[in-house]
């Protein structure tokens, strides 16, 4: 496919197909199709081939090269090779023709001579491409250019044998409006090849700029191992052969070869090319990995738990493609201008044709109008304006770990007012950690934590969790004292005597009267909605421990960032109201509801919506499942659950709320960037059409034209790879997350060529 009327013809025809629903993305080359089950991949594949083109399954996302930027038949090399041959002889003919100094006797002769393989052999993909395009009753822009060459060349062939072009001695001057010297025919060699010349380089460097939007994808798809060394055997196999449930050696230096938890060994990974974390997140036994990161430090065995298509590396490049395969709206109404463009051109330039020469103007002049009205139209730009520009930002947008699932996201996203937040797991980390530690008089702080975490160290319960770690972390990793006699008591906490003493952990009701001290450490956790625990020693209370969510560090300049921008924000939790207000008053949340049910958010979001606002809802967990499906615009949590993501549109992959105002920023500059690349290919037609249709374009510059306009289109869209947003470093390590995505059941993705 070379321009938007070749996607309108294939999307045309595997629509015609019963039960079929096709799209079809020019800059990536694949077609998204949706179709019923009696519908095969080899019906859909005749289906295109009777359109034209041909057609074939893709390679799994990991294992494609550039297959996946949709390039045409002449590729890279190919390309290349016929470009540099076509300028070795087009060069001296555009020289000679341009230069009356340099002109000699029979020069003409000369550049005919180089100008015939320029037009049968480097011409030959655009002829090979109308001739077929005839076949199939369908114009595209390979016909326009087609006919261009053709009308150019045999003008030129009548110029020299019938029109006196062809003496000795014959001098023409150059100019870039058309021109007739002394009742001699003008000759337009130099059009005949220039315009094969430049819109093949044109399409190089089209071809070339398209795969750097897609640099990404493909760093994505190169970012995983290719062996890896099995434990004990210290064999090296293919990562594909690698099982779930075999354990495999991780050396500093090398990459994790697939998904799987820590069993022996500490480390440190970087994981910046997978989640956009650029802090490398220590790991120990029992922590999850992810493949593709890099071991920075010691050496590490790993249990795998994924392999293949199920890895959190495989399911994001398998979304950004699907992504990258959609469409806009906006690319529709480009497409459906551009399905009628081409034989609208035809037909324009077939009436510049009779119309000068009906006013009886030189025939010469009728052919230099026309030529140049088939050669400057440019269908291309307008079908390159929206995807190339999709395609950077999903690419640049994965760098930065926001997995857009479609084009379509990006425009909701734009236009988004309300944000609603939910809070654990979101706008908290959603692990219980130690906030304050309040102590008696004369006690210390330090020794009542190591004590409580050494009777806490058999407990299950999530508050036991945080106070063992918090422990740990105090004393650098060193073990905690041994645990005599110990029990828990449902409904009252734990008890055990640790070096000698009785340490007990207690919920504040299951104790009496407590000191002044730590009954208002009390009276605050309750205000922050935190759960206070109260450590006696000997049966005296000695000191308060308060436990809670703790908000991301990013969360306070996300929510400040999107007020900025025009949105406001409200948190919906399904947690008490002292939690929520407590949270919502560090943030600066004016809006809260607390208590809410699954079925409660939803309702929210139809409610917010019916007010005329355009919401998103950003959460992580199944009871925000529905609210995330009701909302304009979905955005979950990597970490969070299959059913949060699978019904969100977009994915954040780092655990950051920062991304989430990476997220609006790239949308806000890839539709700048479309209006800028529609504005120019629409604008570009209407200017230069008219002035070729009036004579005031020679053809060669006309070709000139047309190719730059696609390599501007595309140039633009690049931009958004270095001016996007970029990704933040955390203050923190955190524990990798998850990542996991829903994949689209009952379509396929056709390669189209």
């Amino acid at each position: 496919m070379t321009c938007a009327a070749c996607v309108a013809r294939v999307e045309k025809r595997l629509n015609r197909v019963d039960g079929v629903s096709a799209t079809v993305n020019l800059a990536t080359g694949l077609a998204r199709i949706t179709h019923p089950p009696e519908v095969g991949v080899d019906l859909l594949v005749s289906t295109v081939e009777r359109a034209g083109y041909t057609a074939q399954l893709p390679s799994p996302p990991l294992a494609t090269g550039d297959e996946d930027e949709g390039g045409e038949d002449d590729g890279d090399d190919d390309g290349r090779e016929r470009l540099v041959i076509t300028a070795v002889l087009a060069v001296p003919v555009l020289v000679l023709s341009m230069v009356p100094a340099l002109q000699f006797d029979y020069w003409q002769w000369l550049c005919f001579t180089l100008a015939g393989p320029v037009v049968v052999w480097s011409s030959s993909p655009f002829h090979a491409r109308a001739l077929s395009g005839l076949r199939h009753a369908a114009a595209t822009m390979d016909t326009l250019v087609s006919l261009g060459v053709i009308a150019s060349y045999l003008w030129s062939v009548y110029a020299l044998y019938f029109g006196g072009a062809g003496d000795p001695g014959m001098r023409m001057p150059f100019s870039w409006l058309p021109s007739a010297e002394g009742g001699t025919a003008h000759l337009y060699l130099e059009a005949a090849v220039g315009v094969p010349l430049f819109v093949l380089a044109g399409r190089y460097l089209e071809a070339r700029a398209k795969r750097g939007t897609g640099s990404a994808l493909r760093a994505l798809a190169e970012l995983g191992a290719k062996d890896v060394e099995l434990k004990g055997s210290g064999e090296r196999i293919s990562v594909s052969a690698l099982r779930t449930g075999q354990e495999f050696m991780v050396r500093p230096g090398e990459k994790v070869a697939t998904d799987g938890v820590v069993t022996e060994g500490s480390s440190a990974l970087d994981l910046s090319l997978v989640t956009g974390e650029s802090t490398p997140v220590e790991v120990g036994p029992g922590f999850r990995v992810v493949g593709g990161a890099v071991n920075s430090g010691g050496l590490l065995v790993v249990r795998a738990t994924a392999v293949g298509a199920d890895t959190q590396l495989a399911r994001i490049t398998k979304l950004v493609t699907d992504a990258q395969a959609g469409k806009a709206r906006i690319q529709r109404l480009a497409d459906a201008v551009a399905g009628v463009f081409v034989p609208a051109i035809v037909t324009v330039a077939a009436c510049v044709l009779g119309f000068w020469l009906g006013a009886g103007a030189d025939p010469e002049a009728a052919v230099t109008a026309a030529v140049a009205v088939l050669v400057v139209a440019c269908p291309c730009s307008l079908g390159l304006a929206t995807p190339t520009a999709f395609l950077a930002a999903t690419g640049h947008g994965a760098r930065l770990g926001v997995l857009i699932k479609d084009p379509g996201a990006l425009e909701r996203l734009r236009r988004v007012d309300t944000a609603v937040f939910d809070k654990t797991g979101t706008l908290t980390t959603g692990r219980m950690t130690l906030v304050e530690t309040v102590v008696a008089e004369g006690r210390d702080a330090a020794d009542v934590l190591r004590l409580a975490g050494a009777v806490e160290y058999g407990s299950e319960h999530p508050v036991g969790r945080a106070l063992v770690a918090a422990a740990r972390r105090q004393t650098g990793g060193e073990p905690l004292p041994e645990t005599a006699g110990f029990r828990a008591v449902r409904g009252e906490g734990v008890h055990g005597r640790v070096e000698g003493r009785e340490i007990s952990v207690r919920s504040p009701r299951a104790t009496g009267p407590l000191p002044d001290t730590l009954h208002e450490g009390l009276l605050r956790a309750e205000e922050a909605g935190h759960t206070a625990v109260v450590v006696e020693i000997d049966s005296r209370p000695v000191a308060l421990l308060a436990v809670g969510d703790t908000l991301r560090p990013s969360s306070g300049a996300a929510v400040t960032k999107l007020k900025r921008l025009g949105i406001e924000p409200i948190l919906v939790t399904g947690d008490g109201s002292a939690a929520a207000e407590a949270v919502a008053r560090e943030l600066g949340i004016t809006t809260v509801h607390a208590g809410v049910s699954p079925e409660g958010k939803s309702e929210l979001v139809a409610s917010l919506r019916g007010e005329g606002r355009r919401v998103a809802v950003i959460g992580d967990g199944v009871n925000d499942a529905a609210a995330l499906a009701g909302a304009d615009l979905g955005v979950a949590m990597g970490s969070g659950t299959d059913a949060a993501i699978g019904a969100a549109d977009i994915t954040l992959v780092r655990e950051d709320m920062a991304a989430v105002v990476d997220a609006v920023l790239l949308t806000r500059r890839t539709l700048a960037t479309i209006r800028a690349n529609l504005v120019w290919a629409f604008g570009y037609n209407v200017v230069t059409v008219p002035l070729a249709a009036t004579g005031w374009l020679n053809p060669m510059f006309a070709a000139l034209a047309m190719s730059a306009s696609s390599v501007l289109v595309v140039g633009n869209s690049l931009r958004l790879r270095a001016d996007g947003p970029r990704p933040r470093r955390r203050p923190q390590a955190a524990e990798r997350v998850s990542g996991r995505s829903a994949v689209r059941r009952g379509s396929d993705d056709l390669s189209l060529r």
